[in-house]
């Protein structure tokens, strides 16, 4: 056991639990992040596909009406019309859009959690807050993510492999202080140089 950690420390054993927390939260939402991207480009595909056979169906019934001699046009309105059908029907019964937005607010929800997490785990270290507080907060979050859970649309094993790149190779939950530092004025940077009395 590392030196560092005291030993029976009940502190550092809610530390433990918090930080897996934590961790499952970034997971859960990165997953569902991915499936709402997943979601919205499904529903492009799709919609891409009404308006191409749209657009062929009313080609087709053009080209009933000029080229009255050919069986070709007639048959092929037909069919692009049923495909048509056969495709709003599927969209009608699964909504990938409404799907898409369901894991936008999810992820959403999840995020506060993660975030709040987070503090928690900063506050761990300060002595100034008791373990019964401490304890409590923690069972609030967990009876809040609960309650998000319950109504959470499912993710597949894709979209939490998706996630799993994003985190831990592409970093998307880290920063340099390089790059914190871009987004803060100059008096909250940790890297600023230090400026020459009277400048």
């Amino acid at each position: 056991m590392d030196p560092c950690i005291p030993v029976n420390s009940e502190r550092f054993a809610l530390e433990s639990q918090v930080r897996e927390c934590f961790g499952r939260c970034a997971y859960t939402h990165k997953t569902h992040e991915k499936m709402a991207e997943r979601s919205a480009s499904t529903l492009r595909r799709f919609k891409w596909a009404q308006i191409v056979l749209s657009a062929l169906t009313t080609g087709g019934a053009v080209g009933v009406i000029f080229d009255r001699s050919s069986t070709f046009y007639p048959y092929a309105t037909a069919l692009l019309s049923i495909s048509l059908l056969i495709l709003n029907s599927y969209l009608k019964d699964l909504d990938p859009g409404q799907m898409a937005q369901k894991h936008r607010e999810t992820a959403s929800d999840i995020w506060n959690i993660r975030e709040a997490y987070l503090s928690l785990l900063t506050d761990i270290r300060d002595e100034a807050f008791s373990l019964v507080d401490l304890r409590t907060r923690r069972d609030d979050l967990q009876g809040q993510l609960h309650k998000i859970y319950r109504i959470a649309p499912h993710t597949d094993g894709a979209a939490y492999g998706e996630a799993q790149q994003a985190l831990k190779y592409n970093e998307d939950l880290t920063f340099s202080d390089q790059e914190i530092d871009a987004f803060l004025p100059a008096p909250l940077k940790r890297n600023a140089k230090p400026q020459a009395p009277g400048s």
